[in-house]
């Protein structure tokens, strides 16, 4: 199970890096790397008290889901429940794309 979930998490890694500018997409590749530990879990927990502070105006609430990602890289029981939201975070998303992208088209042939 252990082995599945983190195939599951490298495959949210994969699609991350994909949809995003490539030089957003290097330095998350390099904090997957085994060496990139020591970095990788004290930048995860100041991602995520950043995104608890998402009141303010530099931080963002984007920072939660990429925190929890470069944890559960090192803290197995992390994994399964970060995957899973992931994948429902990018199902909403999408589901709000076409839901966007249908509404716009409705707007441009009522014009």
């Amino acid at each position: 199970m252990a082995n599945k979930s983190l195939v599951r998490l490298q495959r949210q890694f994969d699609h991350l890096e994909r949809s995003i500018p490539n030089w957003a997409s290097r330095p998350i590749h390099w904090l997957r790397q085994p060496g990139a530990m020591l970095i990788r879990i004290p930048l995860g927990l100041l991602l995520i008290a950043g995104g608890v502070l998402s009141f303010l105006p530099v931080l963002g609430i984007w920072m939660l889901p990429l925190g929890f990602l470069l944890l559960a890289i090192d803290i197995p029981f992390l994994r399964t429940p970060v995957v899973l939201s992931s994948i429902l975070l990018q199902r909403r998303m999408t589901m709000l794309r076409r839901k966007w992208r249908d509404n716009k088209r409705r707007k441009n042939t009522a014009a």
